[in-house]
């Protein structure tokens, strides 16, 4: 159905003239005529009728008007949907308790007018792409891992270097340790279900595993965080990865520990990739956010994979 011939059926209808109908919607009392004359003969009914006072609504006109407001309102309210500024930021996010998930949190708390849309994507290929088709405005992952390639017009800006530390209960053999370097770890077990096969941060700890040789365990099935932190809570052998800045709570008689790796200190590359037409406002604003965010690289060497783009 042609709307603009439904906005002039309804602008006659509220004028009660074809004349002062053309005049509020700056076109010729023909081009009103024979709008609402095309709009009659989809509908198969007569809407309005010619008085010597001007127009008046038929039976079946009364009938269609409130319709036909539904229509106008329906078409304005998508349009506002997609309205540069009016439409939700959408950002993609490697999980909901990783580290830039509570970045995010803080880029709301500082700008609370912005809608904010959240979501999660299995994995780099996933999120790279829905930023090129214009599904997410957005995406936080490390880039570019082996083999990967970047489509032509995704803008890529590395925001954060997260230091990882290592992650254990109170009975494991490194829980009283100041620090660790990672080739201390060899030997040790860790353990990430969460790894899965082809993803970024997979190949990002395979890289890890290789250069300080490492056995890195993605066995068993991933219950989640919770889960997560109650094995490793009652285990003397297990560990994992962490950043100061994943938003974890555990309960306090777990007595768990967060040890600085050290000599060198591996660090998580974070990007922000978006598309370089994408016109929305909120998206220049989370850019400047993310670079006035300040945070302190750690001291000494560090290590990351040769492929991860950094700050």
């Amino acid at each position: 159905m042609d709307l603009n011939a439904v906005r002039t059926f309804v602008a006659v209808a509220e004028a009660g003239q074809f004349q002062m109908a053309a005049v509020d919607l700056a076109l010729t009392q023909q081009a009103v005529s024979k709008r609402v004359a095309a709009l009659e003969r989809e509908l198969g009914v007569r809407l309005l009728t010619r008085t010597p006072r001007g127009a008046e609504l038929t039976i079946d006109g009364q009938a269609f008007l409130s319709h036909a407001r539904s229509l106008l309102q329906a078409e304005e309210r998508a349009r506002e949907s997609v309205r540069p500024g009016s439409r939700t930021l959408r950002v993609d996010v490697v999980g909901r308790r990783a580290s830039l998930a509570g970045v995010l949190r803080e880029f709301h708390r500082a700008h609370p007018g912005i809608a904010l849309d959240v979501v999660t994507l299995p994995g780099a290929e996933e999120a790279i792409s829905a930023v090129r088709d214009g599904i997410i405005d957005a995406t936080f992952r490390a880039v570019t891992m082996p083999g990967q390639r970047i489509p032509d017009g995704i803008e890529i800006s590395p925001v954060h270097d997260e230091p990882l530390h290592l992650f254990t209960g109170p009975t494991h053999v490194f829980a009283g340790a100041a620090a660790v370097t990672p080739a201390q770890l060899a030997g040790h077990r860790i353990w990430m279900p969460g790894n899965v096969p082809g993803t970024e941060w997979t190949a990002y700890y395979e890289a890890m595993a290789a250069d300080f040789g490492l056995t890195i365990e993605a066995t068993g099935p991933n219950f989640g965080v919770e889960a997560l932190i109650d094995t490793i809570a009652a285990s003397s052998t297990l560990a994992t990865f962490l950043g100061t800045q994943t938003p974890l709570v555990w309960p306090a008689g777990y007595d768990m520990r967060l040890i600085p790796l050290r000599d060198p200190t591996p660090v998580y590359p974070h990007s922000l990739l978006w598309h370089a037409d994408n016109p929305h406002p909120a998206l220049t604003t989370l850019r400047e956010y993310l670079t006035s965010v300040h945070h302190d690289p750690p001291n000494g060497e560090i290590w990351t994979p040769a492929w991860a783009r950094r700050r």
